[in-house]
């Protein structure tokens, strides 16, 4: 298979003196990745706050970060690194992208400056594994120049549409790999798509009625049903990112004052498979964290069939609905959920007997 290491070198560091890759990524929740502009300083004033509502806090340096505030950004990340104890909360960079000039210094400087506390970079734009196998080897160098202890993860932002053809390479491409996150916006550009909306759908894009249903009811209004347009492409990703052990993520919504259509796509994301999604404004922090936390009733019996069958073995009977070996791994997926949201969130663990 073209650009993978082969078995026995997979897991090898890339660089004498660098930690060993993970063979397993670490258990953390990660329901939403809250971004942060970290040259302004109205906003890393309130990290501190921030830290314990969110469960992950990401320094931007990419998008939305003017050329000129581009050093600004860097340092600022460095700062709030070294200023913070983040304790359970993750702590990632979003850097500019490999094409950019601006790519190299975010490493350079970042790297050695974070004190270890760097847990994550978000690299945007990836086409292939050549991206991720650039960025591994960078990473290898600078932790072993460095002395870093644990290895950096990779997280790839999937918005092209080469990407999106070589996403189960990406996936698979490094033990780095933590997960991918959909980027609607530079992926609707990418493949010539006619929105500007960044992420959720579009009024226009969905299917007619059919027109001998609308004679048959007297010549009413044919129905239209709005659809998806990210349904495939996130499907892929899942797929491609749970092959590999990897989180799969929904990017940004952007429309701020349309919360229930945010809600909405968030949860088509979560029940598809996402383990959580971009929150690029306080409003939409607790939005991701009701989504991205299974249902306590949808727990409650999940804690009902696991108890019915311990072992996951037989078929039992449940409410009139039969409960299987398929229906026991559905089940410890919620359960084992709710065990993290739990640890993290008292309220919801008594909500969930836990």
């Amino acid at each position: 298979m073209p650009f993978t290491r082969t078995p026995a070198r997979f897991y090898a560091s890339l660089a004498i003196g660098a930690p060993e890759p993970m063979r397993a990524l670490p258990v953390r929740l990660e329901r939403l990745v809250h971004f942060v502009p970290p040259h302004v300083g109205k906003i890393t004033a309130r990290l501190g706050e921030l830290i314990g509502k969110v469960d992950v806090v990401l320094g931007n340096l990419e998008d939305g970060i003017p050329v000129d505030a581009k050093q600004a950004a860097r340092t600022g990340l460095i700062e709030m690194a070294q200023r913070h104890d983040f304790g359970t909360t993750g702590l990632w960079a979003r850097i500019n992208g490999l094409s950019t000039p601006w790519a190299l210094d975010d490493l350079m400087e970042i790297v050695p400056g974070a004190a270890g506390k760097l847990d994550v970079v978000m690299l945007p734009k990836v086409d292939g594994p050549w991206d991720i196998h650039y960025l591994d080897q960078i990473l290898a160098q600078l932790e072993a120049r460095h002395g870093l202890q644990r290895p950096i993860l990779i997280h790839a932002i999937l918005e092209t549409a080469e990407g999106v053809s070589n996403v189960e390479e990406i996936a698979a491409a490094s033990p780095r790999m933590h997960g991918m996150s959909l980027g609607p916006a530079d992926l609707a550009a990418s493949r010539g798509m006619k929105t500007t909306r960044v992420g959720g759908g579009h009024p226009a894009y969905g299917v007619l009625g059919d027109a001998s249903a609308s004679a048959s009811a007297g010549g009413a209004t044919r129905s239209f049903h709005q659809q998806d347009l990210w349904h495939y492409t996130l499907a892929r990703m899942v797929d491609a990112c749970r092959r590999c052990g990897i989180a799969p993520f929904y990017g940004p919504f952007g429309d701020f004052a349309d919360p229930a259509a945010c809600e909405s796509q968030f949860r088509n994301a979560f029940l598809m498979g996402c383990v959580g999604a971009w929150t690029l404004h306080p409003s939409q922090i607790d939005t991701a964290k009701r989504v991205f936390s299974p249902a306590p009733e949808e727990v409650a019996f999940a804690r009902r069939i696991l108890a019915a069958m311990p072992d996951g073995a037989g078929a039992v009977m449940i409410d009139g609905r039969m409960q299987d070996d398929a229906t026991w791994k559905q089940a410890k997926v919620l359960v084992d959920l709710a065990e993290m949201v739990a640890a993290r969130d008292p309220e919801l663990a008594r909500a969930y007997g836990l």
